[in-house]
């Protein structure tokens, strides 16, 4: 069994190596359900390949509510030849193989068929200090003096899963056993509490990222405008009627938020969040402030100049967010 990254291709393989076959067939179940059959021609000792990232993705599907869900497919595919074209009767070669789906991602240099968490389990599902010199001050992560969340790990079996951290503690030691998270506080109070982003990482993990610095709220607008006739039939018009009319308008918030002072090694982290396909912010509901909202945004920024401290002293990123919604709702 496989923990799977399948943002990236995932290749299955088997050789048609017995009787006389034409054609191979795979046969791809998700979660207890078969989703897909494919058939393609074949010939003795030729090997069946088949690409599943793009089927199974379809059927993942990770969201955030304030609550932290292990979000994971259970992949069972079966490759077999058989004599005849359409890929029906009794199987020649039969190769079976279970996977655990992750909306994860590998890079071009980590090779084909990445797996979660690209190395050995179990561990923390974010990426941690590569100059690390022992087991304690490898994981860190970076939160406001009395906030509490939920840190994604991985065990043995392949399993996604939670463990959460109280507002006081500065360490967590449950699963993953023996991998200590080291938890550093930051004062943020002189521009409020912070704003905590909360995004799928490379390894398909909801993971959060708090920027302590300032944040700017920016309101957009475009619409459309006409010259409007205000004559009335006596060759008279009301001076309180608008001659230039607009309509159709169109609105969208965005906030840009700092993130203050990192370490460089965490340059991964905001890496990580650009190249996320799901964000979400945080915030206090502006119409009442002892509500919360879960707010879907998009990052709007394009690229990233990874910082150092031989160039820049000092690690610290802005990134612009938008809301993934139109202001003025018109849903329909």
């Amino acid at each position: 069994m496989a923990a799977i990254a399948l943002r990236s291709p995932q290749y299955k393989s088997d050789v048609a190596d017995t009787g006389s076959p034409l054609s191979a067939k795979i046969t791809i179940t998700i979660d207890s359900t078969l989703r897909y059959t494919l058939v393609k021609a074949t010939s003795i000792n030729e090997t069946m390949l088949w690409e599943i990232s793009e089927l199974c993705r379809d059927y993942i599907n990770i969201t955030y509510n304030g609550s932290y869900t292990a979000e994971t497919l259970a992949i069972v595919s079966v490759l077999t030849s058989h004599a005849s074209t359409d890929g029906s009767g009794t199987a020649l070669t039969t190769s079976t193989i279970t996977d655990v789906g992750y909306d994860a991602y590998g890079t071009f240099m980590e090779g084909a068929n990445p797996t979660v968490p690209f190395g050995s389990r179990p561990t923390w599902l974010i990426s941690g200090n590569p100059d690390h010199t022992g087991i304690n001050d490898e994981y860190y992560i970076y939160a406001p003096v009395g906030a509490a969340s939920e840190i994604p790990y991985i065990i043995a079996n392949e399993s996604m899963g939670y463990n959460s951290y109280g507002a006081n503690d500065t360490q967590l030691n449950g699963t993953p056993a023996g991998i200590r998270m080291n938890i550093v506080r930051i004062d943020c109070s002189k521009y409020g509490d912070g704003n905590k982003i909360t995004f799928v990482n490379k390894f398909g993990a909801l993971q959060d990222l708090w920027f302590f610095l300032k944040s700017v709220n920016t309101t957009t607008k475009k619409q459309e405008q006409f010259q409007r006739n205000i004559i009335d039939g006596n060759g008279s018009f009301n001076v309180n009627t608008h001659t230039k009319q607009d309509f159709n308008t169109l609105a969208n918030t965005s906030i840009t938020l700092s993130s203050g002072f990192y370490p460089e090694w965490t340059n991964t982290w905001f890496e990580q969040l650009l190249l996320s396909e799901q964000v979400w912010l945080t915030r206090l509901d502006p119409t009442n402030p002892n509500a919360t909202q879960y707010v879907p945004v998009n990052v709007t920024k394009n690229n990233l100049v990874k910082k150092t401290i031989v160039n820049d002293k000092l690690i610290e990123y802005t990134f612009d967010f938008s809301m993934s919604f139109d202001y003025i709702n018109n849903v329909r």
